[in-house]
């Protein structure tokens, strides 16, 4: 029950994220000035922030991506036995924090 709430919250989460992602590149794109606005924002108060929030967003990413596999599975009729799903459900949320936290460490940005 908790990862379908938390599968319907992270695609609302996406396309929040998603709007972050395009105002950082439209900034990219504008040129220098344009994106030392962004470098001014992530260098002051709200860069914690600004970082937790695209943090947020990459886990939103791999858990939507993991539980869409798993939501494949069910169309093709499989795993629908309730002490399965459970585990199953356990294992996704630990494979996002995982994959998440490998994706900011090997990328180095944390």
């Amino acid at each position: 029950m908790a990862s379908s709430i938390l599968h319907r919250a992270t695609g609302v989460a996406n396309y929040i994220g998603a709007v972050l992602v395009s105002l950082w590149l439209v900034l990219l794109a504008a040129g220098p000035d344009a994106y030392a606005i962004w470098e001014d924002l992530n260098a002051g108060p709200f860069g914690i922030l600004i970082t937790l929030a695209f943090i947020g967003f990459t886990f939103s990413v791999v858990f939507h991506l993991l539980n869409g596999l798993r939501h494949l599975a069910w169309d093709a009729g499989l795993g629908f036995d309730a002490k399965g799903s459970n585990l199953r459900s356990i294992l996704i949320i630990a494979g996002a924090v995982i994959i998440t936290a490998a994706i900011w460490i090997v990328g180095g940005l944390v």
